[in-house]
């Protein structure tokens, strides 16, 4: 009877035993089928994950196409830099180590902060830059606590130098570091945060071209991300030089012209259409946007008064003023409204609806053609040529003869300037075209806005007698060149059925006006047979001449003169402003001299 107890009080242990025993032989065969997932079904997942871990790409930073003069100045290089870079996976506490480099490295823990939100999540053991263009000290500081900084390593990379700092610093343009919305861009779509990209000028231009194509370095590392051999190195490939139609000579003389001015400079050769100077000043330093400003820097840059970060020589919109004749007559002549044995008399004043229009000589010119006119620059000529044409011919010619539109120069950011209609006046102010303004405008003021490269085209325009040109600055890169119009020898921008005495009917008032005694008298080379046309404009600007005029006293007017030499088998076109510099034959005419000398000089050299 016991025996029988005892049995059936172990009968309930045992169906318990049973049930966990199954509840192991269930976890058994569980884990069993989760490692064989791993080792089989999964391997090629896992396998990858740990390849990932244990290797680390790094791009291999192609460096810049360098910009050359066409005599081979290297305007635009690379120089060797050391950027210090940071592995995340290589510290335990990030905010720690922020503190420790913000030490270190004398950078502000939020602007270290704000760099790793920026480039946000990336592949293991990726260098995530936190201070580029060391100094040699900071190298050595770095590499001399590798063992207290394990995070920290030190990349070697190509940086843009711009060889004659300010020089030439509007058409090369500047680098700066590419930013989340240019990422979208499909032509940047390859590109990473953090690269640097061509913001103006020939760099932005040209950025597909000048980037050239990144390498890379597959390496091995242990598992604090430390480097232990190499796997696969694709070495980057640079493009060839882009070569310029500029003669940095004359681009340091246009330079020096400008310098304690503001203005601009145009020096185009009339054989192809190359831009041999294009200056802008005040100027500013392209090395800096490498470099990175203070934020005292950047604010007294892009918040300066003379705007030095502006294209006056593309961007800058101005009225013509007496430069503007220059279309008046070549209409007048298509038009058959004068010519050569026309004359008007100018007494300094003219009564014209009512209203006096003043010439510039008080006391007049006298009987006038068209050449003597042009000569003397005689306003009260053009006001009766004003009063003869309508604004619409006059904006139609215009047009025609590359106002009012963009050239084409190959630089981002030109502007059309323009050229007033009725139709303009009513859309922008809701008003009337009135008669008087048209008199305005036959002497190249009122609404009338011309870049200082335009003028240059257009006096290119008239020394090639009627065969206008495309302004450009690539002559060669490689298999990037430009492609020549056969029968003009240069890219052309317009061609009219203007006469070819009409020109020269232009042409001749123009020599006048340098070699006999006119207005732009002051630009005269002896024996180059230079022709040229003054102008001096009003400004549009109270607020801003005010300001000047405490530099430049009660000069309140822009200086302007454009020609081009010799007469006959024209090599080249000077446009020269100056703003607020008084009248076009005192201030401009003389630094258009300089420049026509100088060009003959050094063609005589190259012969």
């Amino acid at each position: 009877m016991a025996d029988n107890l005892i049995y059936e009080d172990l009968s309930p242990v045992r169906r318990r035993a049973l049930k966990w025993v199954f509840v192991v032989e269930i976890l058994f065969v569980l884990i069993a089928f989760y490692y064989w997932k791993i080792q089989i079904l999964d391997h090629q997942a896992f396998w990858k994950l740990a390849e990932k871990n244990r290797i680390r790409e790094v791009v291999l930073t192609a460096p810049r196409g360098l910009i050359t003069d066409r005599k081979g100045v290297i305007l635009a290089k690379n120089v060797g830099s050391f950027t210090a870079s940071l592995i995340p996976e290589n510290t335990p506490d990030l905010e720690e180590s922020f503190a420790a480099i913000s030490r270190l490295l004398d950078i502000p823990q939020e602007e270290l902060r704000r760099r790793a939100e920026r480039y946000g999540r990336q592949p293991a053991f990726k260098p995530l830059p936190v201070k580029e263009n060391l100094t040699l000290e900071e190298v050595s500081r770095i590499d001399a606590r590798q063992l207290e900084f394990p995070e920290l390593v030190i990349v070697a990379e190509p940086k843009r130098y711009y060889s004659f700092g300010t020089r030439a610093s509007h058409l090369l343009g500047y680098l700066q570091e590419i930013s989340g919305t240019e990422l979208k861009r499909p032509a940047l779509q390859d590109r990473r945060l953090g690269e640097l990209i061509g913001k103006m000028g020939l760099e932005a231009e040209y950025e597909s071209f000048l980037v050239g194509r990144n390498g890379r370095l597959v390496e091995v590392v242990d598992n604090h991300g430390r480097r232990q051999g190499e796997l696969e190195r694709q070495e980057p490939q640079t493009c060839p030089p882009l070569t310029l139609h500029l003669d940095f000579d004359l681009q340091k003389k246009a330079e020096d012209l400008l310098e304690g001015r503001e203005g601009a400079v145009v020096v185009l050769d009339l054989k192809t259409g190359g831009v041999l100077a294009l200056a802008s000043y005040p100027t500013f330093d392209p090395n800096k946007f490498i470099n990175r400003f203070t934020p005292e820097e950047w604010r007294s840059l892009a918040l300066s008064p003379d705007f030095p970060l502006e294209n006056r020589a593309i961007r800058g919109v101005y009225a013509p003023g007496s430069l503007f004749k220059l279309t008046i007559g070549l209409v007048a002549l298509n038009t058959g409204l004068v010519d050569e044995r026309t004359t008007f008399f100018c007494g300094g004043t003219i009564i014209i609806y009512g209203e006096p229009f003043n010439c510039w000589a008080a006391g007049g010119h006298g009987s006038q053609n068209l050449t003597e006119a042009i000569r003397n620059s005689c306003n009260v000529y053009f006001y009766n040529l004003g009063k003869r044409l309508s604004i619409e011919d006059i904006a139609r010619h215009a047009k025609l003869y590359g106002f009012g539109r963009r050239t084409g120069i190959d630089l981002p950011g030109e502007k059309e300037g323009l050229v007033p209609t009725p139709e303009w006046k009513k859309k922008n102010r809701n008003a009337p075209w009135f008669p008087g303004e048209t008199i305005s405008v036959s002497i190249g003021q009122g609404p009338l806005l011309v870049t200082p490269l335009q003028v240059a085209a257009h006096a290119a325009f008239i020394a090639r007698r009627g065969q206008g040109l495309v302004p450009h600055l690539l002559l060669s890169a490689g298999s990037l060149q430009r492609n020549f119009d056969p029968e003009g020898g240069a890219d052309v921008l317009l061609r009219t059925d203007i006469k070819r005495t009409s020109f020269d009917k232009i042409i001749n008032g123009m020599w006048e006006s340098v070699n006999r005694e006119g207005t732009g008298r002051a630009a005269k080379v002896e024996g180059y047979n230079v022709c040229g046309k003054t102008g001096s404009t009003q400004t549009v600007s109270a607020q801003r001449a005010d300001r000047l005029a405490r530099r430049y006293k009660d000069i309140k007017t822009h200086s302007w003169f454009t020609g081009f030499a010799p007469r006959d088998d024209p090599e080249v076109a000077v446009t020269v402003l100056v703003e607020f510099g008084g009248m076009g034959g005192a201030t401009a005419a003389p630094l258009a001299r300089e420049l026509f000398a100088l060009y003959r000089q050094l063609k005589s050299v190259e012969r």
